[in-house]
């Protein structure tokens, strides 16, 4: 998808990590970006870009867990006809314990930061895309079914709940491309400093590999080089 010049990404989930790369990313493109974080006054990283491109980065408020947070996002973009729309907001607070030792209301924390938010505030966004607007999701390959292991059986839980999600809001909207994201091993907070990618790389790689794809239809699960990922 190579940009025209009044050509817009929304990218929810953007205060740190990958979705700060993302916007970052865009903007060197040559993007206008809207993002948004749940405290935006608190995203310093992001209000740097701000400072940087005023006339191309326009940050809101969103937490995907509060609807009436989402519902105000959506009055504000209604009419941003926006080309693109990439939900990265995620969470992960138990990694090393199994899923019957996080308490459930933390479960269901995650489930709602991870699986239900995301499909939820994609929904609401929708009269802010124009026609055939791809939709992007940030997911993971410990999502996949067949490439279940043990560990972070929570977080794999809540990904694999995305996932599923994902299918059913693309049947809902036939007319254009969905696409489930696994950004790659990436040095982030979660991803910890022995992963391999960093944030550049990874953020570089999505942005080409949505590109090549361009507008579309249907669901794909693949990684930030747009290799095809096994349900």
């Amino acid at each position: 998808m190579q940009p025209m010049p009044d050509s817009t990404i929304i990218i929810v989930g953007a205060s740190r990590g990958l979705g700060l790369g993302l916007v970052r990313e865009y903007l060197t493109r040559g993007w206008q970006v809207v993002a948004t974080a749940r405290r935006p006054d608190a995203a310093t990283g992001l209000l740097a870009l701000l400072e940087r491109h005023p006339s191309r980065l326009q940050v809101e408020t969103c937490d995907v867990t509060d609807p009436g947070s989402v519902s105000a996002l959506a009055q504000t973009l209604a009419d941003r006809n926006a080309d693109l729309l990439f939900v990265v907001a995620g969470a992960s607070a138990y990694h090393a314990a199994p899923i019957h030792a996080a308490p459930p209301e933390a479960a269901a924390q995650e489930f709602l930061t991870n699986a239900y938010g995301p499909l939820a505030v994609a929904q609401a966004l929708i009269p802010a895309l124009r026609a055939k607007a791809p939709v992007v999701f940030m997911t993971s390959i410990l999502g996949s079914l067949a490439n279940a292991g043990g560990g972070m059986e929570l977080y794999r839980s809540t990904k694999a709940a995305l996932n599923m999600g994902a299918i059913g809001f693309s049947h809902r909207h036939a007319d254009r491309r969905v696409v489930l994201m696994h950004p790659g091993w990436v040095k982030t907070d979660m991803g910890g400093s022995q992963a391999p990618l960093d944030i550049e790389t990874s953020a570089q790689g999505m942005a080409d590999t949505l590109g090549r794809l361009g507008a579309g239809q249907g669901v794909s699960y693949i990684d930030y080089q747009g290799t095809p990922i096994a349900w």
